[in-house]
């Protein structure tokens, strides 16, 4: 099998769809029109000088401090990425850098401590890239989850606390309940993989020439290590966030945007 490139003129031709959207947008006054050239002109700059950068750091040459160094930049720019998207939750950031730490970390030490894929630039760039990319809409659903049922359960909360109930278990409900719904769409997405919809891993590696049950097999770890990797940020995320709303007399504080 061979790989699969579409060089420049593909590109140009692909923009075809998108003129096809802007005209929906026109026809029925979206108003989505700059926001799609916008959104188109980001992501070509954006994944053109992505894949620069990766040509250098992919070198068989360059230094694995290179990778370490890119994969470590992920974790605050997801960060500050979950802060934007949702306000309400008071130190979302460096919570989500703490999840991060911990949930692709141990991703990361699974994959290669028991050699199940090479510690190698061009492995480890892209699987830590997915595990932080999937594992971010993970994190917003809990943190905005989380603040809407607190804020839905605030008499009862308050009521707990009142009755001198440690501020665990009254927090317990809300928490579970925000990170059950944060984790079902990943939990939907692997079980419909490969009969609904073939994923971006798949798809790649068929297209770069890679025998489609090497590919399948890729797929399946990498799902894996999100939905693992997910689950650790996202739980790290509603316990300390959750523990953000009550103050040191034990009192529940929403805070005002």
């Amino acid at each position: 099998m061979s790989e699969v490139a579409i060089g420049w003129w593909g590109l140009v031709l692909s923009l075809v769809l998108i003129a096809v959207t802007i005209a929906v947008s026109l026809s029925y006054k979206l108003k989505l029109e700059q926001s799609l050239v916008v959104a188109t002109l980001r992501a070509i700059g954006q994944l053109v000088l992505a894949g620069w950068a990766l040509t250098l750091i992919l070198d068989k040459d360059a230094s694995a401090i290179y990778a370490w160094l890119w994969v470590g930049a992920m974790i605050p720019a997801a960060a500050l990425s979950a802060k934007r998207r949702e306000r309400r939750l008071p130190g979302l950031a460096v919570t989500t850098a703490i999840g991060y730490v911990l949930g692709l970390g141990v991703s990361l030490v699974t994959v290669f401590a028991l050699d199940i894929m090479p510690l190698e630039n061009r492995v480890l760039v892209p699987v830590a890239g997915m595990i932080v990319g999937n594992s971010l809409k993970v994190v917003v659903v809990a943190a905005t989850r989380l603040v809407d049922a607190v804020t839905e359960q605030k008499g009862q909360i308050e009521a707990m606390l009142a009755l001198g109930i440690d501020q665990r278990k009254a927090l317990n409900r809300v928490r579970v309940e925000a990170l059950r719904l944060a984790l079902l769409p990943q939990i939907e997405t692997t079980r419909s993989v490969g009969i609904v919809f073939l994923p971006g891993v798949l798809t790649g590696l068929i297209l770069a020439g890679i025998d489609p049950l090497d590919a399948a097999l890729i797929q399946a770890s990498v799902l894996f290590l999100i939905l693992g990797s997910a689950a650790i940020t996202g739980l790290v995320v509603v316990i300390t966030g959750a523990n953000r709303f009550i103050t040191e007399d034990q009192r529940l504080a929403i805070p005002e945007l």
